[in-house]
């Protein structure tokens, strides 16, 4: 959902001050009474006459973590998500493994234990000849 224009705060904000009731701006306007009350109190409270920001860039909790995150895993490379988050824990950092794992998934550290087990198929196995179908039974 769309944010209303500053334009239109502006002219509430105005209606307000010429001593205008929050519902007949409402009514007026075409918005909710809720939304004419929230922007007053924002005017009010904080002096704030513009929307609040949506959405935007929000910063890791552990950020400032990473040269310790990378530490851990080099001194143990076999360390799990939970493990790690464990050990985040005890530093006063609370978080989830798949929020951890978005994180490690960032800086590039990844989990691959044994290089010999990134493969696809089993070691000793041939990948099957394709192009030829096999004859019918009928044939």
């Amino acid at each position: 959902m769309q944010s209303y224009s500053q334009d239109l705060r502006d002219r509430v904000l105005r209606a307000l001050a010429r001593g205008d009731s929050p519902t007949a701006i409402a009514a007026r306007f075409e918005v909710s009474r809720e939304w004419v009350y929230d922007v007053k109190n924002r005017f009010e409270k904080e002096g704030v006459r513009h929307r609040l920001p949506v959405g935007g860039y929000r910063v890791s909790r552990v950020a400032d973590k990473e040269s310790l995150i990378r530490g851990w895993i080099k001194e143990r490379k076999d360390l799990t998500l939970a493990e790690l988050c464990e050990r985040l824990t005890e530093q006063g950092v609370t978080l989830t493994p798949s929020a951890l794992w978005h994180q490690l998934d960032k800086w590039g550290l990844s989990f691959k234990k044994n290089p010999a087990r990134q493969r696809a198929r089993t070691r000793g196995r041939r990948p099957r000849a394709g192009g030829m179908e096999r004859p019918s039974a009928r044939a």
